[in-house]
């Protein structure tokens, strides 16, 4: 397996390495000198400032000599490691704290001009190649009796000044190095916290594509990977039954078909023959009716089932009915087969009318199902009781018979597509096995409940929920 998904975080991990260097290198490193060399000329033009209005005006006001005025440069320029020199507004050097510059000295820096400073206090710059190499230089003007008579200079090498930028920049390195090594700390918990988990994940899906629905995740983390691992499994789970629940089903309905369409076909067959003489043959002609009607109520029954599916929505058309008056109604239509079998059907309903919130066909198809149910399962001379009670905002309706009842490791089984217990294959001749199905499915698709409570040879009941309907 590709491991694209790592492949591309550790890229993205270098990139960030190498973009964080080259940003570092560049912009924070001219940042930095740009900043270093601003507060650097700010500092030496204070200490300028102070020169040129203390010592260097003292000078030109006649209250300081030469000697004394060299002196004290000696000790600044010391001081701060740097050169300062005082010149005349036309460039001649008057004193220079490198040298002991005499009065009156022919040394002139040749091209001087105050105004190359433009609007600012300082310059870098070889200062008219009087350096080898670049300085910071700044003045401050000598101003006795309000005129300018020279200038302060002080210089101060590039290099050194960049120095201090350079081991601030290593401070910068070394915190980057400390962000780069905690973001490879990150990357590794992110493998083994979540990189891992995708991985056992896309190879458990890559067994599932391969029909290998064995496997198992087992990620039991209370986050969105647990969750998802969980939905595979889950879904593993499901897709691991499919093909066996695909082979009953149509092992079901084969079997449903394949009985009625092998008598249709033997009686047609023997009626075209003549096996069956002509005056028997309106005998074996109602059973192909009779064959032919279980047929389509198979098919029914499928499509009606089919609207629901196992995890669909079916469209339900909510309004608010007579649960009673449904009840009734119902019962009328089973006259004629409960007096056949001399079955009664007793109805117990809470109060002439009781209102309940629900799709009415449906709940109309979920009464005859379990009516005729009952009804078949039913001895004769029996009675079938419906019964409904309202309780805590609920309506509940019983369907209860005293027939053959239900065996115990058959009642979970009841409510599977085309199951049929034992004892009910030899009565139940017209019955499709999807009747408890579809009854199910139509409560369930109204968010309410049913149960089934039966003992073998003493009954069943059946008892469902409605919402009643609030005034």
């Amino acid at each position: 397996m590709k491991r694209t998904l790592y492949l591309k975080f550790l890229s993205g991990y270098l990139v960030f390495a190498l973009l964080g260097f080259a940003l570092v290198s560049t912009v924070t490193n001219h940042g930095l000198r740009n900043q270093v060399e601003t507060l650097e000329a700010r500092t030496l033009y204070t200490e300028c400032t102070e020169i040129a209005s203390r010592y260097a005006l003292n000078y030109y006001n006649g209250s300081m000599e030469l000697a004394d005025l060299h002196g004290h440069l000696e000790t600044f320029s010391h001081y701060m490691n740097t050169r300062i020199e005082v010149i005349d507004i036309s460039g001649r050097i008057i004193i220079d704290s490198a040298n002991n510059a005499a009065p009156d000295s022919d040394t002139v820096i040749d091209g001087f001009d105050i105004s190359d400073f433009g609007s600012k206090y300082y310059m870098v710059s070889r200062f008219y190649n009087t350096f080898s190499e670049n300085h910071l230089t700044v003045f401050a003007p000598i101003t006795p009796n309000y005129r300018v008579r020279g200038y302060v200079l002080i210089h101060k090498p590039i290099a050194d000044i960049y120095a201090y930028s350079y081991d601030l920049l290593n401070v910068v390195y070394l915190t980057l190095l400390f962000i780069f090594l905690l973001a490879f700390v990150i990357l590794f918990l992110f493998s083994l916290l979540i990189y891992r988990p995708i991985r056992k994940i896309t190879s458990v899906a890559d067994a599932y594509i391969d029909g290998d629905f064995s496997q198992k995740i087992n990620i039991h983390t209370e986050d969105e990977l647990g969750h998802l691992a969980a939905a595979f499994d889950y879904m593993a789970n499901e897709l691991n039954t499919l093909e066996d629940d695909q082979r009953k089903f149509v092992s079901n309905v084969s079997h449903d078909f394949r009985s009625p369409l092998t008598s249709i076909k033997g009686y047609i067959e023997a009626i075209l023959d003549g096996t069956i003489p002509y005056e028997m043959q309106d005998k074996y002609l109602n059973i192909i009716l009779f064959e032919t009607e279980r047929l389509n109520k198979l098919t029914s029954s499928l499509l009606e089932l089919n609207k629901f599916g196992s995890h669909g929505k079916t469209i339900l058309y909510i309004k608010s009915f007579d649960i009673n008056y449904i009840i009734r109604m119902t019962a009328l239509t089973f006259e004629g087969i409960c007096s056949e079998k001399h079955i009664s059907i007793e109805l117990i309903l809470s109060g002439q009318n009781l209102y309940v919130t629900a799709d009415m066909a449906k709940i109309q198809q979920v009464i005859y199902n379990l009516t005729d149910n009952a009804i078949k399962f039913s001895h004769p001379d029996s009675s079938i009781t419906i019964e409904t009670t309202e309780k805590n905002g609920k309506v509940f309706v019983s369907v209860k018979d005293s027939g053959i009842g239900i065996p115990g490791d058959s009642l979970k089984k009841i409510w599977e597509r085309f199951y049929k217990t034992d004892v009910s294959r030899g009565k139940d001749k017209r019955g499709t096995g999807l009747g408890l199905a579809i009854v199910k499915e139509i409560i369930q698709a109204h968010d309410e409940n049913i149960n089934v409570i039966s003992t073998e040879g003493v009954g069943t009941e059946f008892i469902f929920t409605l919402s009643l309907t609030k005034e």
